[in-house]
């Protein structure tokens, strides 16, 4: 989906809601600013460069119907991925590398589960080895696409506090979010958009109906 005339700025220890209804552009956009989509103009910036020479610093976690989830790994397989940008072709795993990718499972409560297969894991379970893989990046920067679609209510809740410790280390979130009945509770601005931007800022200030139904007009 074609998205144009998006420009807006934020900052870490931030997070972002992308909002609007399906064909919006959503998944468009956050793979641009992940780098995977080069825009016809234009261009996305992370600490003044190119998002392409800041890779490291930025984690895109798809949509989890995009994920092949039989793929045969472990949690801590998963979630070592994360050094690999770091390692290049030929660096093994050191002491440092195994600890920062101990800190994540322990961070995301998946220590006790890091021996199983991601396909045995709950939709809860599979976010937060997701996230955990973005924590062993050392990513300032984690995209979402759709997080809390299909998720029970206790895994949704769970995943609510997660962002909120996140954001309060200094991480910015950027999230595409279907369910406008929890924006204003998970985060702090919000784009608002239908292939052009709508309206953005702080949930406080442009999340309201005569703006969500600019969006939502048919």
């Amino acid at each position: 989906m074609a998205v144009e005339g998006v420009s807006f700025a934020t900052e870490c220890g931030r997070s972002l809601a992308l909002i609007g209804p399906n064909g919006a552009g959503k998944s468009t956009l956050l793979k641009t600013i992940a780098g995977l989509t080069k825009p016809d103009h234009g261009q996305v910036t992370w600490r003044g460069q190119p998002v392409l020479q800041s890779s490291r610093e930025i984690a895109y976690l798809p949509q989890r119907g995009a994920v092949d989830w039989s793929f045969p790994i472990t949690v801590r397989g998963l979630v070592e991925m994360g050094r690999y940008p770091s390692l290049g072709w030929w660096r093994s795993f050191r002491k440092h590398d195994q600890d920062i990718v101990q800190r994540a499972l322990d961070a995301m409560h998946l220590n006790e589960l890091r021996d199983r297969q991601i396909s045995e894991l709950s939709g809860g379970q599979q976010q937060r080895a997701f996230i955990a893989r973005a924590l062993a990046q050392e990513a300032h920067v984690l995209l979402l696409d759709e997080p809390f679609t299909g998720l029970d209510k206790p895994a949704q809740e769970g995943l609510e506090h997660l962002f909120r410790d996140l954001t309060k280390e200094g991480r910015l979130l950027i999230s595409s979010h279907h369910d406008l009945g929890t924006v204003e509770r998970i985060f702090d601005d919000v784009l608002i958009m239908k292939c052009k931007p709508v309206a953005f800022g702080p949930v406080s200030e442009v999340f309201n109906s005569g703006n969500i139904s600019l969006a939502y007009a048919a």
